[in-house]
């Protein structure tokens, strides 16, 4: 960086989270290969219970390793995030899938250009790297909240990110489990974060190692996690789609009554008259309920925006201290 009169400019503190479940086979390894490209950096590893090696393993690769006894791994990440102070933070799973090298490009494409979150879009080197299914659900997914928040981000179940310090403290942490990386993407498109993509190699397991991610169970709870995040930060539409459904139910079932009391003035089917119309009310009820929501949803996107904004961005450039000091 260049030099500015009245001002110093200091490298920054890089952390790398690494959140652990039974991973003994592999953490060893995955903990040297960061610490052989970031010698200077924090290397934290919070086990979630495991009951193999792996907290032993980790601290014999030189992590400072810590627990938390919530299951899940939104549990271990919202921890991780409360509590670790750094300027860019490296999330990664513990399971060898992901490139250490590629952090490298990552921190650099965030501090170039003042980014907020870096992705790391993978690319498997075998086939066999993504499990049965798991990249269909991928795309599906993603393309489902492409759709609704925006479209910058291409993998969004990625375990490997970078992350500014003010998006780390800014970031609720309201999943438990796999949805956690949605959440992440979410909140980063809500927020019009500045974000990037990087892609990186992406391998297999190595052989006895297993996924925690289990393809329907958790497919269905990242589903889940995407509709009640349209509920909250889109109530408008989420509540429009609800009342267009109501009423053209309303609209088909009560069509023929009305079509009939023109015709004749009588209302043969009264009951399905009495349906037809409370449909149509729910409809009405539904879409102002959108309308008054979507305005609670604003002052809270406000609110969450001036607090990001209160946050150091990663200029990493501070004033030059006195001599003394």
């Amino acid at each position: 960086m260049g030099q500015y009169p009245g001002l110093t400019f200091r490298s920054p503190r890089i952390a790398i989270l690494i959140p652990c479940y039974n991973e003994g086979q592999t953490i060893f390894t995955v903990v040297s290969d960061f610490a052989a490209q970031f010698p200077n950096a924090a290397i934290y590893v919070y086990d979630n219970n495991s009951n193999d090696d792996t907290k032993a393993r980790a601290a014999a690769a030189g992590a400072t390793v810590r627990s938390e006894a919530l299951r899940g791994k939104g549990n271990v990440i919202r921890r991780m995030f409360a509590d670790i102070e750094a300027d860019v933070y490296v999330l990664v799973d513990g399971d060898g899938t992901y490139d250490a090298p590629s952090a490298k490009r990552m921190i650099e494409c965030l501090l170039k250009n003042s980014l907020d979150m870096v992705n790391a879009a993978r690319v498997p080197e075998t086939q066999s790297a993504f499990r049965r299914g798991h990249l269909l659900g991928n795309r599906l997914l993603t393309g489902l909240v492409a759709k609704v928040f925006g479209p910058q981000i291409r993998d969004m179940l990625s375990g490997y990110r970078v992350f500014s310090r003010r998006f780390v403290k800014s970031f609720p942490a309201l999943a438990s489990g796999f949805e956690t990386e949605t959440e992440l993407t979410v909140h980063a498109l809500e927020l019009r974060m500045p974000v990037a993509e990087v892609q990186t190699p992406y391998r297999p397991r190595v052989s006895g190692s297993t996924s925690k991610l289990r393809t329907f169970r958790d497919g269905f709870r990242i589903l889940h996690i995407i509709l009640l995040l349209v509920k909250e930060e889109r109530p408008l539409q989420f509540f429009s789609a609800i009342a267009a459904g109501l009423a053209l139910i309303g609209l088909v079932l009560g069509w023929p009554v009305v079509t009939y009391y023109l015709q004749t003035g009588l209302v043969p089917r009264l009951p399905t008259a009495v349906l037809a119309t409370g449909l149509i009310l729910l409809a009405f009820i539904s879409f102002v309920a959108g309308l008054i929501l979507d305005s609670v949803t604003l002052g809270r996107r406000e609110i969450k925006r001036l607090h990001y904004l209160g946050l150091d961005s990663p200029d990493f450039a501070s004033p030059t201290d006195s001599p003394s000091r």
